[in-house]
């Protein structure tokens, strides 16, 4: 068992564990995916909806589908906004909200590759004041991949604090300024995991405090597609694990 930092006050007891998904490829490419997430009992917390890195140039009645039987079945469907690292305009960051709003009726939205430095903090706050306005009630997920300036906490309902491989992840170590807030605050989305490995993951998931989780054996190929566009090959071990819980 790799070492861990529990940070000072933290619980895990509490710790209801479900799944968040970051973004699977297009329903045409991915159907069995998206078809799986309506299935009665998944632990879903939310999922990500990217239809051609963001909303696209006009409505995809495929992802109009996949997100309207999402929708009924009570799942919040996020936007996918990439900020890359703050570079992207405001306005045309605006142009994908209204996007994504008119034509998919997302429940709110994930930031993808989200600054975390404190001094990109008034633009990323300014930016989920703009999408709170524009979606009431909308639930905002910031993807830094890793632990941010404290700051972000204040801006976002989540934060993905960890987003990356299990060789990192078994050794990662929690910061200890979230200890201040609840389990549901936090994110991990991890590649990589060997099936024989998916307890002790669910463990490190409860130990540092994270509530929603993306666990795939999938890898992160250099110029291939994305670990997270397609369900692990042992999702309904991951959805059992979930669903009967991982003791300490």
């Amino acid at each position: 068992m790799p070492y861990l930092t529990r940070p000072a006050g933290a619980t895990t007891s509490a710790v209801a564990v479900g799944v968040g998904v970051p973004g699977y490829a297009h329903p045409l490419v991915a159907p069995v995916e998206w078809a799986e997430l309506t299935r009665p009992g998944i632990p879903l917390h939310w999922a990500a909806l990217n239809v051609s890195n963001g909303p696209g140039i006009q409505p995809d009645p495929h992802c109009l589908a996949a997100a309207g039987r999402l929708r009924n079945t009570g799942a919040t469907v996020l936007g996918h906004l990439d900020l890359a690292r703050g570079t992207r305009p405001f306005a045309e960051l605006i142009r994908d909200v209204h996007r994504y709003a008119d034509w998919y009726r997302v429940g709110g939205f994930l930031l993808d590759r989200c600054p975390a430095e404190p001094g990109a903090l008034p633009a990323v706050r300014r930016l989920a004041g703009a999408l709170r306005a524009l979606v009431p009630g909308a639930h905002l997920v910031l993807l830094h991949g890793r632990h941010p300036d404290p700051g972000y906490a204040g801006i976002a309902d989540q934060l993905v604090t960890f987003a990356g491989s299990w060789g990192d992840y078994r050794w990662s170590q929690a910061a200890e300024w979230t200890a201040a807030y609840p389990a549901g605050k936090f994110c991990h989305f991890v590649h990589g995991i060997p099936r024989g490995h998916l307890e002790e993951a669910l463990r490190i998931a409860r130990w540092q405090g994270a509530a929603t989780v993306f666990f795939t054996d999938r890898t992160q190929l250099r110029g291939g597609a994305s670990p997270w566009e397609a369900m692990p090959g042992y999702w309904d071990d991951l959805v059992s694990l979930i669903g009967r819980g991982v003791s300490e």
